[in-house]
């Protein structure tokens, strides 16, 4: 059997961190598995821009060998564009959301008018990311809807409470944690947490919250403000060491997001991973979050910027503890029965597979 030849670009790999940054790492090995793939990846959030230019030469000369090109992320539309105008080959790219949403008048101008129309399709990560197209005029057609999985077995592993306390020299006898890990943007809602429902939780819970970004410094604020030090334990980025470890030993995984304007979630990853180490997910039933927990089944939706809403739901949790576990228990086997990445992966190659055959037609 001839396998499927796939040039997969990615402007933002592991070692940098995000959801982005998973995604492409976890699609792209499931592919390997099935296609004949081969990657051109940066690796430093720093050098984008001078590896848009790298990529774009590079994909020239490669593309004579691969029968398509797959984007890690519409910011690579330019790429794309240049590629389709000078071998005609086929050109797909995933859409996150913020790659649709990015509120800059020279990214609105050129890539949503030009480039990423341009290409011959766009698989979504969340439903939320085809509405955001379309209403910056990128044709519905040209969207394909195809979620993200999770590996259930990369972070699943025993870790103990001793290390956890540990991680954050800090006593965790009798304490209930939750748990935010991610970049810390506005439109987690991490900073609206902090403020409107933790304060409302029995004071032997207490709130981890790893990662970086933008936001960190308003959350920093919303601690101080609430006096919430001695509950809230902000550790920065963290190594996969602690990340596991976190993900095995905390109770509740929280991801309350806001709504922002000009910044939408494409999908939810973390949210995957958390459920994957049987830990229930309370979220907000927003935008591509939507797309990653089916409430009930594999975590929890709350409306927005509802502050009783998240503090029964994680009361109902924590009083519990039996009922706890099996919610957990029962994301984990979700995930294992609908969300793995190697499904994911034949349905792009089925897509794919159609868009080569349209494209053959063509000539």
């Amino acid at each position: 059997m001839i396998l499927m030849k796939i040039l997969f670009i990615s402007h933002s790999y592991p070692p940098i961190t995000g959801g982005v940054e998973n995604q492409n790492f976890e699609i792209f090995n499931a592919l390997s598995k099935i296609a004949d793939c081969r990657i051109i990846a940066n690796k430093n959030r720093e050098l984008i821009p001078f590896f848009i230019v790298y990529a774009t030469v590079r994909s020239l000369f490669l593309m004579r060998k691969n029968d398509v090109l797959l984007l890690g992320s519409g910011l690579l539309g330019i790429v794309g564009w240049v590629i389709k105008k000078m071998t005609k080959k086929p050109v797909v790219a995933i859409a996150h959301g913020l790659d649709l949403t990015y509120d800059r008048f020279f990214y609105q101008r050129f890539w949503l008018q030009y480039f990423i129309p341009s290409l011959d399709k766009l698989i979504a990560v969340g439903r939320d990311t085809v509405k955001a197209g379309t209403v910056r005029g990128i044709p519905e057609e040209k969207f394909i809807f195809i979620p993200n999985g999770v590996d259930v077995d990369r972070f699943y592993a025993y870790h103990s409470r001793d290390e956890l306390a540990d991680i954050i020299r800090q006593d965790i006898e009798g304490k209930r944690i939750l748990l935010t890990l991610g970049r810390l943007v506005k439109r987690k809602g991490v900073a609206w947490f902090v403020r409107n429902v933790l304060p409302e939780l029995d004071h032997s819970v207490i709130y981890i919250i790893a990662g970086d970004g933008p936001d960190r410094q308003n959350i920093q604020l919303s601690v101080s403000e609430t006096g919430q030090q001695k509950r809230v334990f902000m550790l920065g980025h963290v190594n996969n060491d602690i990340r596991n470890t976190l993900l095995n030993v905390c109770d509740i995984f929280i991801q309350p997001n806001i709504k922002v304007s000009g910044d939408i979630e494409g999908f939810g990853i973390s949210l995957l991973e958390a459920a994957s180490c049987k830990m229930p997910v309370v979220a907000s039933r927003l935008e591509g979050l939507q797309d990653a927990i089916k409430d009930v089944e594999n975590g929890f939706l709350v409306e927005p910027e509802n502050p009783e809403g998240f503090v029964l739901k994680i009361q109902e949790l924590l009083s519990n503890d039996s009922y706890r576990r099996f919610c957990g228990e029962k994301a984990r086997q979700y995930l294992i029965d609908n969300c793995l990445w190697e499904n994911i992966a034949e349905r792009y190659i089925t897509e794919v597979t159609k868009i080569l055959s349209v494209s053959a037609g063509s000539y």
